[in-house]
This record gives C-alpha cells, structure tokens and sequence, in this order.
C-alpha cells in the first residue's frame, strides 16, 4: 500500500491548486516586489492582493498583515518587538507552548517569565491568568491548539481578560488558521501567527496580524520592506501560494472538518477497540483540535513501551507518524507538553501523534490500526 501519511501537524501536503497559483511567480513573474521597474511592479501587485485577500480571510485590514518565513520567526517578532516597544520585560505564558514562544524567553535572563499552571487535559485556568496579571506585564502568550495533544484554548475570553487589564495577547494560531474560523476583530487579539504549510500551503511563508493600537517595534531590520516593519526580500510565490491555500481553508472548512472528524473518530474508536488496557489519548480529544491525536502506550508492570522503537516500526510497514519528542545531543528527550500534563517521563517517551488532513481516507485509517495491531503485538509478546 502506498505510505500513509500521518505527520500532518508537522507539514501538510500542498494543494495542487496552490502549486499551480504559485507556478507564474517562480517563471515568468520573478520580479522582486520592491523593484520599481515593471516586472517589479507587477509582482508586487500580487502580492498586495494576496495581503488583501489575507486580511478579508481573518476581517482586519491589509496594513494589519506583516509577512514572514513562518510561524517561528512570527513569534520570535511579536514576543521581541512587544518587549522593545513597552520597556517592559514580564511575560506570562504556559509550559505547553511551542519552543518558538519557550525559547525566545528562555534565552533571554533579562526576562521574567511566568509560568500557567496547567490541568491534566492542557487547559490553563482563567482565574489564574488574571490574578497574574499585572502592571508590569508585558505581553501574555498563548496558543490555541496545541500542536502535539490538540487542546483547545479560549483565546476570545483569554483576550477580554487581557484587554481588561491593558496588557497585549499573542496567540500562536498555527494550528488553527485554516481549520477553525479565525475573526481577528471577533477575538479582539493583538497578535497571531500563521504559517502557510500547515494548511496545504507551500513551506517557508508566513505571517503576523498586529493590532493598529498594539506597541510593538520591528525585530528584523535590514530593509524597508512591509513598511519597515519586516527587513527582507519577500518570498512572492509563497506569499502567492498562501493567499490561495488560506482562501481554499475557508471555501472547504466545514467539509474538511466533517472528513478529517470522522476520520478521527474512527481512529480513537479503533484504538479503544483494539487496545482497551494499552493505548491511552492524552488532551481534550472532543473539543480540541479535530485533526490531532495523541495516544501513550503504557504497561501494566509501570514501564511504557518505547515510543522511538515503535515509531520506527510504524515507518517500516508505511505509516508515518510522531513522537513529538526532540533529539537533542543523540538523546530522546519526552515531550515538554506530556511532561507539562503529569504524564510521567517513561509514559511521554511511549507517546506518538497522528494528525490528519483532508487527503486521509478510511481504508488508511484500518490499515493503520491493523499496522499499529501488529507492531504492538511484536513489541509486547
């Protein structure tokens, strides 16, 4: 059977639609967009228009959009230009989130970072957030769907509560945008970040929304492209291309999401079929994100099976999956999210993610499990 891919909180595969939007700007249409002459000025019509029909997508305005390389350096800017802007340096953030918003803060001794607690399903508490909350605080920052177990985050009460105490919200929406309706004037938010690739959109593109009234200042200089906000040339065929892939998001989101739902029914439903005393779901697997699904593997005698072994032998037999862990120095390190909900080291190392796209069918969910089925009995026997 040809492989089935299931990494798709990782990258998705690109829209063919995309492909052929993006085609004409890496031929005939190569200009850079901040050329005055007219293969520059055509290009950057384009890519004006993709900033409009962006902006349409999320109900801000154009000038609201900043493009980027993706989600990470999209969140290195809001996070650094925020603390730039205000002179302050106190940010309040949870342990779950990506190490695009961990890293930045950790590496940085000047900053005081304030640390969620977090329940057992990844939920943070609202009544924990504002006794935090304070004059010194900068800037808050918090997902909306976590990218390894799928939780879902309230970020329209999240931002009331910030907007109550006058301190800027950032959420990190990679795993959002395009698979939930994302209304920036709605959720009232002053920042997000996006990234093409995680909705059928090409790698290496992405972008920030930014509040007209948020203090924020420009981290990456060297240009006055994007207004002087975002140094740079810009990446016209992906800007391109995700224009197009974010417009496909929202024309087909109802029907992606009733696939990608019963798809992930179906999996959890044969999970708990197949294995009722061994594989356990982590997160808030019927209100979070649709298309995420984290399961752990721990054994009666208190061990866990070893989630890199299993993994390996999931890519053997064409199924491929996370961990969510990271290679660090040659060594496996457990998930910080799994590590951040209790789950023991031993159970997090035990621990893979399927994430799902609208190109999964039914007979690669069965063949999955039937994989999944003797891959288990091998490593338990």
């Amino acid at each position: 059977m040809t492989p089935v891919y299931l990494d798709n909180a990782a990258t998705t595969k690109p829209d063919t639609r995309v492909l052929e939007a993006m085609l004409p700007y890496l031929a005939e249409d190569y200009g850079n967009a901040s050329s005055i002459h007219g293969l520059g000025r055509k290009t950057n019509v384009a890519v004006e228009e993709a900033r409009e029909t962006i902006a349409r997508l999320l109900n801000t305005k154009p000038a609201q959009i900043i493009f980027t390389s993706g989600g990470t350096e999209s969140n290195n800017a809001i996070i650094k230009g925020v603390l730039k802007a205000t002179g302050k340096n106190r940010v309040i953030t949870s342990p779950l989130e990506h190490h695009a918003v961990l890293h930045p803060l950790e590496h940085d001794n000047t900053i005081e970072t304030v640390f969620l607690g977090v329940s057992k399903t990844g939920h943070i508490d609202l009544d924990e957030l504002k006794s935090k909350l304070n004059s010194e605080t900068a800037l808050v920052s918090l997902m909306h769907v976590n990218n390894e177990i799928g939780t879902k985050n309230p970020i329209k009460e999240i931002a009331e509560i910030c907007r109550e105490h006058g301190v800027a919200f950032h959420s990190d929406t990679v795993q959002s945008v395009g698979k939930f309706p994302i209304d920036v004037t709605d959720l009232d938010v002053d920042f997000i970040t996006l990234s093409a690739h995680k909705f059928y959109g090409p790698k290496g593109v992405g972008a920030m929304y930014i509040h007209p009234d948020a203090l924020w200042q420009p981290w990456m200089e060297g240009g006055s492209q994007e207004r002087k906000r975002r140094g740079g040339t810009l990446n016209v065929p992906g800007i391109i291309g995700m224009a197009k892939a974010l417009q496909l998001a929202h024309e087909e989101m109802e029907e992606n999401k009733r696939h990608i739902t019963k798809l992930k029914n179906a999996l959890i439903g044969g999970l708990k079929e197949r294995f009722p005393d061994l594989a356990v779901t982590n997160g808030d697997t019927e209100h979070g994100g649709y298309h995420i699904v984290n399961v752990s593997f721990p054994m009666p005698d208190g061990n866990a099976l070893d989630g890199e072994m299993l993994l390996l032998n999931l890519d053997i037999e064409g199924v491929y999956c996370s961990n969510g862990s990271a290679c660090t120095s040659g060594a496996v390190e457990a998930s910080h999210v799994l590590l951040g909900i209790g789950i023991d080291e031993k159970t997090a190392k035990s621990s893979i993610r399927f994430s799902l796209s609208k190109y999964n069918t039914e007979s690669e969910i069965d063949y999955t499990l039937e994989k999944l089925e003797q891959v288990l009995n091998r490593m338990t026997s």
